[in-house]
C-alpha cells in the first residue's frame, strides 16, 4: 500500500530555515577556502579543513532540518544514529576532497570541476544515506530519473559556487557563491524528496488488509 507523503508539513517555514542553515555553512566555508588562497601552505590546510567543516555541516543541517517537514500520514518515522552521524561525516569528508584539490591544485578548470564534482556527491550522499536511516513500517522507492536530475543539480550549483567563490573573490561574488551552494544542496534535496515513493507494510498502524480493520 503507497503511503500519504506530506514534504512540507510546517508550510514554507521549513524550507526557509533549511535553506538558511545551508547558506550559512555554504557562506562560512567557501570564505575560509577563499582565505586558504592567500595564506601560507603551513595554514592552508587548517583554512581548507575548516571549510570543509563548514560547508559539511551547512547540509548535514540543512537535510534535517527539512526532514522536520516530512511526514508520512500512516506511519510515524525515526531516524537511526549511525546514519546520522555517518552522513555528516560523508558529507565533510567529500567536501574537504573537493576543497582540497581546488585549494593545493589551484583554480583551474578541471580543479573546479573535480572540486565541485565531489562536493556535489557529498550532498548526495548525505541525503540518501540520510534517507536509508529512516525507519518506520515499510520502504521507500525511487524515480531513477529524479534522482540522477537531483544528482546532477548538486553536482552543477556546487561546481559553480566554487567558481564564484574561487575565481573571483570579492565579498558579493562570496555571498552570491554562498547562495548558490545552498542552492544546490536544497535543490538536490527536494528534487531527490520528488523522486521519493513510500510503500507500507501491511502490519503499518492505520493500514487494512483484503477489507480487514487494522489490528
Amino acid at each position: 500500500m503507497q503511503g500519504t507523503v506530506d514534504r512540507f508539513t510546517h508550510g514554507p517555514a521549513i524550507p526557509g530555515l533549511a535553506f538558511l542553515a545551508a547558506c550559512l555553512g555554504a557562506a562560512i566555508g567557501l570564505h575560509c577556502a577563499v582565505r586558504s588562497l592567500r595564506t601560507a601552505r603551513s595554514f592552508k590546510t587548517g583554512r581548507l579543513a575548516l571549510g570543509a567543516l563548514s560547508i559539511g555541516s551547512g547540509i548535514w543541517t540543512m537535510h534535517y532540518v527539512a526532514m522536520t517537514g516530512f511526514t508520512v500520514a500512516e506511519a510515524p518515522l525515526s531516524h537511526d544514529k549511525p546514519f546520522i552521524l555517518g552522513g555528516l561525516a560523508v558529507a565533510v569528508v567529500m567536501v574537504g576532497i573537493g576543497l582540497f584539490i581546488v585549494g593545493y591544485r589551484g583554480v583551474t578548470r578541471m580543479a573546479l570541476i573535480t572540486g565541485g564534482t565531489l562536493t556535489g556527491l557529498g550532498i548526495a550522499s548525505t541525503h540518501y544515506l540520510g534517507m536509508a536511516g529512516v525507519r518506520f513500517r515499510g520502504h521507500f522507492t525511487y524515480e531513477t530519473p529524479l534522482v540522477v536530475l537531483s544528482v546532477l543539480i548538486a553536482a552543477t550549483a556546487a561546481t559553480a559556487a566554487l567558481r564564484a567563490a574561487l575565481s573571483t573573490r570579492a565579498l558579493l561574488s562570496g555571498l552570491g557563491a554562498g547562495v548558490m551552494m545552498a542552492v544546490a544542496v536544497t535543490g538536490m534535496h527536494y528534487t531527490g524528496m520528488a523522486a521519493l515513493d513510500v510503500h507500507l507494510h501491511p502490519a503499518a498502524p492505520g493500514v487494512t488488509t483484503a477489507g480487514l480493520p487494522p489490528e
